[in-house]
């Protein structure tokens, strides 16, 4: 069955009133004027249009290791306007959050998300793994943040992981998760090297066992790379389920570190993830939120965590022709 515009509604119901009131006397004497004119809704045929994507950069703390006070002055220096911490915060702040608050007011910084750790599924430990993690949450609310960032320690030693540990984790991600909503504070899983989601196949069967309500994805697009796949699809794939993204870049090395990595985090730019590819998938699905760039360490040893801020904010305003 077609559907009649609504101009075409309308202009019918007048032609059925005009034709009644001939015949029809005592019917056109019952009619009461209309309150209001006639108006053409024709222009509410058509559909509205989504708004354009809006990209806000953060920079996350993590390389300043725990002097979190200076990180806080130099992102700020910098012109971030977010920052992310870790859960070494609460060491100085878990009952004071409002100091918290207060400073990155000082410093004119939004907390765009607290980094809350990995989330175990071993026997015995979720009710006490809920609980930690919904207090963050809690905390995050208190000093006026944004997000929760959860990752995992449920990759298994000695075999691959299975069926069960997917849904375990997705599970428990889910509690987690809509206690922490309840508090207005969304969670978003943070797929990392060494975890249950190190591979984009293991993200994609713990995004499927967790409640898409419940539960976010937080996307390292460098990690992603690492792990096998391409950052940019994954942002297509994902594009109704980003919460926000940490954008990081990774080159291989020829000698393996201590763990056994052959590859180290850099600055942007200088690595191998095509970051253009990675802004163009943004733009494409209209993405608008936070990005924090993130680099866990100071690669090389000579310059400070500033300086290597510097390097990336560097690219992303000369490089990407974007705004921080």
């Amino acid at each position: 069955m077609a559907w009649l515009s609504r101009r075409h509604f309308i202009a019918s119901l007048g032609a059925v009133a005009a034709a009644s009131a001939v015949p029809l006397k005592t019917f056109a004497s019952a009619l009461e004027p209309p309150l209001y004119p006639l108006v053409d809704l024709s222009y509410f045929n058509h559909p509205i249009t989504p708004a354009p994507g809006m990209i806000r950069f953060g920079y996350a703390a993590i390389t300043w290791e725990n002097n979190d006070a200076q990180a806080i002055k130099e992102i700020s220096e910098l012109g971030f306007p977010g920052i992310q911490l870790r859960s070494n915060i609460l060491k100085d702040y878990g009952d004071r959050p409002t100091a918290l608050r207060d400073l990155l007011s000082q410093y004119h910084l939004e907390m765009v998300a607290l980094s809350s750790g990995g989330v175990s599924i071993a026997p015995g430990k979720e009710t006490d793994e809920i609980t930690k993690h919904v207090r963050n949450a809690k905390f995050v609310h208190d000093v006026g943040g944004h997000y929760l960032q959860v990752t995992d320690s449920a990759r298994p030693k000695g075999r691959k992981p299975e069926a069960a540990d997917f849904k375990g984790l997705g599970r428990v991600l889910t509690e987690i998760g809509k206690r922490a909503v309840d508090l207005g504070v969304p969670v978003g899983y943070h797929n990392h090297m060494g975890s249950l989601g190190e591979a984009p196949d293991e993200v994609d069967r713990i995004m499927e066992a967790a409640d898409p309500r419940y539960v976010k994805l937080e996307l390292d697009i460098a990690h992603y790379q690492q792990g096998g796949g391409d950052p940019a699809r994954a942002i297509r794939q994902y594009h109704d389920r980003l919460l926000f993204l940490h954008i990081k870049d990774v080159e291989s090395v020829a000698t393996s570190d201590e763990r056994g990595h052959a590859y180290r985090w850099v600055e942007l730019g200088r690595g191998r993830v095509n970051l253009p590819a990675v802004f163009a998938a943004l733009k494409e699905v209209r993405f608008r939120g936070w990005t924090v760039i993130e680099l866990d360490s100071v690669p090389d040893k000579s310059k400070t965590p500033r300086e290597c801020a510097l390097i990336s904010k560097k690219y992303v305003e000369e490089t990407l022709r974007m705004k921080i």
